[in-house]
């Protein structure tokens, strides 16, 4: 008994250490030499010691940046839109061109820097949605306040000779000579008190340097055809475009188109202006 319990306690030691013992028999005759190996205690990594092959932490995932919906030098509708919702909240003055220039841009940057946005003067979604939170749908006179809309499909009225052809839907002006479309301008009519006549006229007289003598204001290359009203150059319609209106005239806000076209009409060509 005493032998065994030597024994055990050798094994036991050896257990604990890890090294080669010498065993015995029950006759206290020694055997072959036993190796036993103990595992090492392993200690977990601090949390801030690295693991093994690697980094102990993921570093967190960087934020994307907001996708770029517009910037300089983008055109089209999208545009114009952005456009006349700055102009709601006074970030834009000018009236919407289509086309993100160096004021849209700076327009833009003030709008962020205001928010406490990234002034980087690009439209992002980030951008786009506060803007859409502040601003109400423009309509289509909004979008194209100083002109630029497209021009709908001339009357049939328009299609033969020599034709001022005046739209109100599309508030545009073809001047057309045998159904073919020589220019397009945007122009404006009279208000809901002074409206512009609707109907089929022709051109009676020509005056380069018109002044109103009812309204005492100039009505440059006025081409008149129906009493006092007249096509003619509005420099208020070139300043403020669709938020105001004229006296019953057709006004024409792009000057140079408007003085090519005093050149080519001739008195007796044909006015019509319809909806």
């Amino acid at each position: 008994m005493g032998r065994a319990c030597t024994a055990l306690l050798a094994l036991t030691t050896a257990a604990v250490c890890g090294c080669t013992v010498q065993a015995t028999d029950q006759d206290g005759k020694p055997q072959g030499p036993v190796r036993i190996e103990v595992p090492q205690r392993s200690t977990p990594p601090a949390d801030d010691a690295p693991a093994p092959g690697g980094p102990s932490r993921t570093p967190p995932a960087t934020r994307a940046a907001p996708a770029v919906l517009w910037s300089r030098g983008d055109t089209g509708r999208d545009v114009r839109e952005l456009q006349a919702r700055l102009r709601q909240v006074a970030w834009l003055f000018d009236g919407p061109t289509g086309t993100y220039d160096d004021l849209t841009e700076r327009a833009v940057e003030g709008f962020q820097g205001k928010r406490g946005l990234p002034r980087t003067g690009k439209t992002d979604t980030v951008t786009w949605q506060r803007l859409l939170n502040m601003t109400r749908e423009p309509g289509t006179w909004d979008l194209y306040l100083m002109g630029g809309q497209p021009a709908d499909a001339p009357d049939p009225r328009c299609l033969t000779g020599r034709v001022l052809c005046i739209s109100k839907t599309s508030r545009t002006l073809r001047w057309m000579i045998d159904g073919r479309t020589v220019t397009t301008v945007p122009v404006r009519f009279g208000s809901q008190y002074t409206p512009t006549r609707e109907g089929v006229f022709s051109v009676y007289w020509k005056s380069r340097h018109h002044v109103s003598t009812l309204y005492d204001s100039p009505m440059p290359y006025a081409m008149f055809f129906s009493g006092g009203q007249a096509v003619h150059y509005s420099s208020d319609f070139a300043a403020r475009g669709y938020a105001g209106a004229s006296h019953g005239c057709v006004n024409v806000r792009d000057e140079s188109a408007i003085a090519d076209l005093f050149a080519q009409v001739r008195n007796g060509d044909k006015v019509v202006v319809h909806w």
